[in-house]
């Protein structure tokens, strides 16, 4: 298990932005992929994007493609999401999770932080 904290959700209007931020453990870095995942009420947990802790390959949900950005800094073992142009559907709580191999399934993800909510009004 590797400590995960989300923080930077919020309340935004649709058509703004906002940036997410997962905290990690320096144990993060033994983990080869780190993720962002969404649950809105209601409804199924589904994945949002993915990068590789070292390097630069990413992936996206085709919901999100486009729109959110994950990037992370390594030396401060922090993963983010930058979330442009939101979209009423995407209001959900907003989960960061590692994972040892390249996957958007998050049973494959053996860590998770606590979420953070995201809601997007008109």
């Amino acid at each position: 298990q590797v400590p995960l904290v989300e923080s930077g959700g919020g309340l935004v209007r649709d058509g703004g932005s906002l940036t997410l931020s997962c905290a990690a453990s320096a144990r993060a870095s033994s983990s080869s992929v780190m993720g962002w995942f969404r649950q809105a009420p209601g409804k199924e947990r589904e994945f949002v994007a993915l990068i590789r802790w070292r390097g630069y390959s990413a992936f996206y949900a085709d919901s999100v493609k486009g729109r959110f950005t994950i990037s992370r800094d390594n030396p401060k073992n922090t993963l983010y999401l930058q979330m442009t142009n939101l979209k009423l559907e995407d209001t959900a709580v907003y989960y960061c999770a590692v994972a040892s191999e390249y996957t958007s399934d998050g049973a494959k993800y053996h860590s998770w932080g606590p979420g953070t909510q995201v809601t997007v009004v008109s």
